[in-house]
């Protein structure tokens, strides 16, 4: 099919779903969850077949990120049980409003329609973006990465094996067949078909997209995590933060990516930084961490000296840009000039700089004394999410099931007619 067929037919579905009720979707989710085990061997066969084209042309962490394991598909299914057991938004009366002349007037949240997400090489958020799709009364558009779409094809034809079993339209959940940037231009300007896009990717990818769609569009993903190591840390509980926000999984956007440590400790924390993430991971066999360390950082402790735009790099690999800074107010200016505004953390025992910290920040979240990889749907108790939004409409953060829908005024009456004294006078409107 076309992109364009595929979108006509993500709207021929958005009827059913609106009109399907929690306790269907909720078997349809189950049913797409057994499907995609039933399919284990399928899909894993697909995702070697990526991996094989992939290799040597993406980078290790890549790869991590584009591989599927019985493991991770489990995870995958999980999460949509989970999702299954979410509340269903749709219906839920957002405020409530009843005026002296009796009219009761209830915003309530409904469906989006149809949802189009553009990612890149990660499969799970095949099953993430149905899922919450689905279950938010909504049609999913999605296109993949190239080096994913045979993993996520075959994901694709599981879950559509759940909803033909639990009688629900199939086109519901649909895949662009087409990879090339054509693909993506056309559902960025997919007026009247598409009625919310949201990109999953790099920087390039969500630039792209928030400068060229003409739908709809929210902007996410792109994570400069910073963690700021304040003078009242416990140093050992900061190591503790920055090796897990650093090197647990490098490769997302709720990594860290750069460190900033105030001068009164620098010179005790970073020889435990170099030892921890450098020494160490290396006598253990494990990648070590690459720091690319500003002057005042590498006159401590050896590194690559930082080049000028090391502080606005996402690397999502193995690399930390380390800064040293004055003061709580150098911190914050730096996160100012550099974040894009996702995750950022403290580590203090002071409560006044934790609060200062927390006010002055201006990101989706905000740590004191934990790690920034807790940023996800299902960390902040939402179920999988659909993404992480940098922005401030209609969505920030971890973006769930609320964030899916969209609202609509209910109006009940008695007969109630307006009337205006001034009306013969009033200018129409025009």
């Amino acid at each position: 099919m076309t992109t364009q067929e595929i979108l006509q037919a993500a709207q021929a579905a958005r009827l059913p779903l609106a009109l399907a009720d929690t306790d269907a979707k909720n078997a349809a989710l189950k049913a797409m969850a057994v499907a995609l085990i039933a399919a284990q061997d399928e899909i894993l066969a697909a995702n070697q077949r990526d991996l094989e084209a992939a290799r040597g042309q993406v980078s290790d962490v890549m790869l991590d990120r584009l591989a599927l394991t019985p493991g991770r598909l489990t995870d995958m299914a999980k999460g949509m049980r989970e999702v299954a057991a979410l509340p269903d938004p749709v219906g839920t009366v957002l405020r409530k409003i009843v005026r002296p002349n009796g009219l009761l007037i209830e915003k309530t949240a409904v469906p989006m329609g149809v949802i189009a997400i553009i990612y890149e090489s990660r499969p799970n958020v095949t099953s993430d973006a149905a899922a919450l799709a689905l279950k938010a009364g909504s049609a999913c558009v999605l296109r993949c990465g190239k080096e994913a779409w045979a993993t996520c094809h075959a994901i694709v034809q599981a879950l559509r094996a759940g909803l033909r079993k639990m009688r629900l339209p199939e086109c519901a959940i649909s895949l662009v067949e087409d990879t090339s940037h054509a693909s993506a231009r056309e559902l960025m300007t997919a007026d009247g078909l598409v009625d919310l896009l949201i990109p999953r990717g790099g920087a390039g990818l969500i630039r792209a997209c928030v400068e060229q769609a003409t739908v709809p569009c929210i902007q996410t993903g792109t994570g400069i995590c910073h963690v700021y190591v304040d003078a009242a840390a416990d140093l050992e509980m900061a190591l503790n933060i920055v090796e897990n926000a650093k090197t647990s999984r490098p490769s997302v956007c709720n990594a860290e990516e750069a460190l900033l440590v105030h001068r009164d400790v620098a010179a005790a924390f970073l020889p435990m930084l170099k030892q921890r993430l450098v020494d160490g991971r290396a006598a253990a066999g494990m990648t070590p961490v690459e720091l690319h360390l500003d002057p005042a950082a590498a006159a401590i402790i050896p590194g690559v000296p930082a080049a000028p735009g090391d502080f606005d790099t996402e690397y999502l690999d193995y690399k930390l840009s380390v800064a040293v800074v004055s003061s709580l107010e150098d911190a914050v200016a730096h996160i100012a000039a550099h974040s894009t505004h996702h995750s950022e953390a403290i580590v203090t025992g002071d409560k006044a700089a934790a609060q200062r910290f927390v006010t002055c920040v201006d990101s989706a979240a905000v740590y004191v004394n934990a790690s920034t990889r807790f940023t996800d749907g299902g960390e902040f108790g939402l179920g999988c999410e659909m993404g992480i939004s940098t922005q401030k409409l209609h969505a920030r953060g971890p973006m769930g099931l609320a964030e899916l829908c969209t609202y609509k005024y209910i109006i009940h009456g008695s007969g109630q007619t307006r009337g205006d004294a001034s009306a013969a006078m009033a200018t129409p409107c025009r």
